[in-house]
C-alpha cells in the first residue's frame, strides 16, 4: 500500500503566491492610508483605486495559496 506524499512542485507553487500575497497586505493598506491623508491632493482617486485593487489581489492569491497549498497535500494522485 502506497502512502500520499506532499507534492512538493505544487507545495512551492503554493507558498509563492502566500508571498505574493503577503506583499499585496502590506502594499494595500499603505496605498489606502497615503490617499485617504491626502484627499485635496490630485492623485488621491487613482491611488485609492490601485489600493483597493491590491486589497483584493492579496485575497485572492492567500485564497488560491492555501488552496494549492492544501491540494498539494491532500489531493489524490493518479
Amino acid at each position: 500500500m502506497e502512502t500520499d506524499k506532499t507534492n512538493k512542485e505544487i507545495l512551492v507553487k503554493g507558498l509563492k503566491k502566500m508571498a505574493i500575497s503577503l506583499a499585496c497586505m502590506l502594499l494595500g493598506p499603505t496605498f489606502l492610508h497615503i490617499s485617504l491623508t491626502n484627499r485635496e491632493k490630485p492623485l488621491f482617486i487613482p491611488i485609492l483605486i490601485i489600493g483597493i485593487i491590491i486589497c483584493f489581489l492579496a485575497m485572492y492569491f492567500a485564497f488560491k495559496g492555501l488552496m494549492t497549498i492544501m491540494d498539494s497535500m491532500f489531493r489524490k494522485k493518479k
